[in-house]
């Protein structure tokens, strides 16, 4: 199997929940803050999430093309990423809820399936977070 790297997305980050976050090139450029404070700043957990649900779109448009589906330009996802706590430590909880709107419930729920399988973030915490995927 041949790997070729088609992107590295490099960041610099201070401070932890408490710091900022810039990357190489200087389109992201954020304040960082624990979750629930009324400050400003973003938090790793929506990052996640808005990485996750960007990526997971993409690769419902490659599903899409596999099933020589037309996906909607309003397409979308929320995703939620919830920081948990147990006896354990902490974890994470995701739920991506997906909107196709125009294309049935069955199609739509075996292009989520497909994207699951291929979507780089889903891939990477297969079997390490609860993830649910609903069609809304």
């Amino acid at each position: 199997m041949t790997l070729t790297i088609v992107y590295t997305g490099k960041t610099h980050t201070t401070g932890g929940r408490d710091g900022a976050s810039r990357s190489s090139d200087g389109e992201l450029d954020i304040a960082l803050s624990p979750p629930g404070l009324k400050r400003a700043g973003t938090n790793p957990e929506q990052l996640f999430a808005a990485g996750w649900s960007a990526c997971f779109l993409g690769a419902i448009g490659k599903a899409a093309g596999e099933h020589k589906v037309r996906l909607p330009a309003d397409a979308s996802i929320d995703a939620e990423v919830d920081l948990a706590l147990d006896d354990e430590g902490f974890s994470l909880i995701a739920r991506l809820n997906v909107s196709l709107p125009g294309i049935d419930r069955e199609t739509a729920e075996a292009l989520a399936a497909r994207a699951h399988e291929i979507c780089p973030y889903s891939k990477a915490t297969r079997g390490n977070i609860a993830v649910e995927i609903t069609i809304v």
